[in-house]
């Protein structure tokens, strides 16, 4: 338990006395009236510097009407501190424009193909592919041709064979290589050759300069 303060003694007793005596007590100071209409007028220049709303007039919540979205970027403002969404627009890019393909190979003018045929034009190489099968001869046929382009040369003869009645698969398949991607490349045009040089057996083939 806490000690109790000692009593007082005489010479204390005196000693506050003789104090108290010297000390003058200071007269209450009545406040000033305030109006309650002051103080109303105060809160409402108060809540009017400070920006907010009054909860009394405030507007009933409505549900705006929902937009499409737009792509925002977000931009922070320094002196404000606060995130601001600023609309910025986006730009498109353009759409890679695909490679121009060489067009397929076209049927050889006849002027031409006279010439081919009498060999006024010559013939400056030729292939048969007799013997092989369908993806041999395919092969085959794009390696000459690839190699002949190479060296500058501007026609040469394709040697099919007819097949039975006229249905070899090599025969029936030429036509379908010449339109492939890669072929297109190579040969700007293909005619059946004169009976001189092999008939429907056969094909004259001009190609691209490089």
């Amino acid at each position: 338990m806490a000690r109790r303060p000692p009593k007082p003694s005489e010479d204390d007793r005196r000693l506050w006395k003789r104090v108290t005596r010297t000390v003058t007590p200071k007269t209450p100071v009545k406040p000033d009236y305030i109006a309650p209409d002051a103080v109303e007028a105060a809160l409402a220049e108060m809540t009017a510097m400070l920006g907010e709303p009054d909860t009394e007039t405030k507007p009933a919540k409505t549900r705006a009407p929902r937009k499409k979205a737009v792509k925002t970027a977000a931009v922070t403002s320094a002196s404000a501190g606060e995130s601001i969404m600023a609309v910025m627009p986006v730009a498109s890019r353009p759409l890679p424009r695909a490679k121009a393909e060489r067009p397929a190979p076209e049927i050889i003018e006849p002027n031409r193909k006279k010439r081919l045929s009498r060999e006024r034009d010559p013939i400056e190489a030729r292939i048969d592919l007799h013997g092989f099968g369908r993806f041999e001869a395919e092969d085959e046929l794009r390696a000459f041709l690839m190699s002949c382009q190479a060296r500058g040369m501007r026609s040469v003869l394709v040697i099919t064979g007819q097949g039975r009645q006229g249905g070899g698969v090599i025969r029936s398949s030429f036509e379908e290589w010449m339109a492939s991607p890669y072929l297109r490349l190579i040969v700007s045009g293909y005619s059946i050759a004169h009976q001189r040089h092999g008939g429907n057996g056969a094909f004259y083939v001009t190609l691209r300069q490089r």
